[in-house]
């Protein structure tokens, strides 16, 4: 959030600038070709963009999926982002499986909620 104190410009800067480096690089698009195979079919959204979003979740400081929601909140600035189900549906359906979680629906909550 931003603030007229400026607060809450600098902690999303990184996020922006680890955006546009993958971009740049073209990770962003080998992700979402690395990870395609696992894209089911009726999902919304890429894999490859929803593991972008969590690498940037995760430079802004986040520790659980449901922050995710902190770039939910500027789309201006990271485009459309799944939503917390949808982020924690794609979690434990590709390669990069949570042991422990995926197959507990009642771990996914709370791995999705930070509990």
């Amino acid at each position: 959030m931003v603030s007229s104190d400026g607060a809450g410009i600098v902690g999303q800067a990184g996020g922006v600038l680890l955006t546009e480096a993958l971009r740049a690089t073209g990770l962003d698009q080998a992700l979402s070709a690395g990870l395609e195979r696992w894209r089911t079919p009726r999902a919304t959204h890429d894999p490859g963009k929803v593991v972008a979003d969590l690498a940037v979740m995760l430079t802004l400081g986040g520790d659980c999926l449901a922050d995710v929601a902190v770039l939910r909140s500027s789309p201006e600035l990271f485009g459309p982002v799944a939503s917390d189900p949808g982020v924690a549906a794609g979690h434990h359906s590709g390669p990069g499986r949570f042991a422990g979680v995926a197959g507990n629906p009642q771990g996914r909550r709370r791995f999705a909620r930070c509990r």
